[in-house]
């Protein structure tokens, strides 16, 4: 039976962190002998707001190589550079070309961010989502997983490949697959150290609100004692205090303990005590991972080879996608 296909993308914009490892990627790396995966760092995403050109090409090294480290296996993923496609690019103007512009418009993120940026927000902020349609559509993936903030780009990228299916295709003859969203085991859901109610993210102002990957023993120990706590004696799980949850909640999962062994083991403790544990916890589940990725950084003839050979095999598939919604356009097509 064929492997499903499953396509997600990670931007080069900082060092992934505890969250989405925990979150997404360490579940992922179980899951993905199940599918066909297809992992791709989207730099031209990266730019839609403002970016320094100067970090890009190491940022997108670094998310590659963190990918593998975190146990991406290549026997059954697929890693590439978005750029490197020119496919991704292509597509995306073309299917401009069929989404009416008020599609774009309602798009909640496209109105958060803009009002951030002002006068300078660009137009590729506000194509973003055609351009991820233009990601998924080009693989015929049959899902992609996504978080909250993305659900509304799926939606939009299953209404544009209906609009192009029942204008170009016809009901016998579709011209794209509509992907379906993965639902995945549900991965654990960790806070902002710096603000238990809020989910940890790399576009966070403050280094100090998450722990990066790479982040070294010093750091982790100085963000872990610098962390927000609350001033209630005694350590336990509670509707009323996030900090402890999350703290707490994070410390269970890295040492494989359940909410009860947790209770029993820390609930007469003080923060002075447990913060020392956390960070020991913390580092010793990021060891592994930043010793295989200084292996992969060290040998870049390696990570090029990987990305080389990424780029190859999704051109592979990208290429007779983009060939059949050009045909479908009526383009001129001359093969040699």
């Amino acid at each position: 039976m064929t492997k499903k296909r499953v396509l997600s993308g990670v931007q080069p914009t900082g060092n992934l962190h505890i969250g989405n490892y925990l979150g997404a990627i360490r579940n992922w790396v179980e899951l993905q002998p199940n599918y066909d995966n297809f992992f791709c760092v989207v730099d031209l995403h990266a730019i839609t707001v403002p970016h320094n050109p100067a970090t890009l090409a190491q940022d997108t090294y670094t998310i590659a190589a963190l990918y593998l480290a975190c146990g991406i296996d290549l026997n059954y993923s697929t890693i590439f550079v978005q750029s490197h496609v020119s496919a991704h690019s292509e597509l995306a103007w073309l299917l401009n070309c069929v989404t009416p512009l008020n599609w774009l418009e309602r798009m909640i993120q496209f109105k958060e961010k803009a009002i951030k940026q002002g006068e300078n927000v660009s137009v590729g902020l506000l194509d973003y989502p055609i351009l991820m349609a233009a990601d998924i559509l080009l693989y015929d993936a049959d899902q992609v997983p996504v978080g909250e903030d993305q659900k509304q780009h799926l939606e939009l990228t299953r209404d544009i490949a209906m609009r192009f299916n029942d204008k170009f295709g016809g009901e016998k003859n579709p011209i794209f697959k509509i992907p379906e969203p993965l639902i995945r085991q549900e991965g654990a859901r960790i806070m902002s150290l710096a603000d238990g109610t809020k989910k940890m993210s790399k576009s966070d102002p403050s280094p100090l609100s998450r722990i990066s990957l790479l982040d070294s023993s010093d750091d982790i120990q100085k963000k872990i004692k610098k962390c927000k706590t609350d001033t209630i004696m005694g350590l336990n799980f509670a509707n009323d205090r996030p900090e402890c949850n999350n703290l707490l909640g994070l410390y269970g999962i890295l040492t494989e303990k359940t909410k009860e062994e947790v209770i029993l083991e820390c609930s007469d403790m003080g923060w002075g005590k447990f913060k020392p544990l956390l960070t020991d916890a913390i580092i010793n589940a990021l060891t592994p991972i930043q010793t295989k990725y200084n292996e992969i950084m060290t040998d870049k003839n390696y990570l090029d080879s990987v990305l080389k050979e990424g780029k190859e095999k999704a051109e592979s598939v990208a290429n007779i996608t983009l060939k059949r919604v050009k045909d479908a356009l009526g383009y001129l097509i001359i093969t040699s």
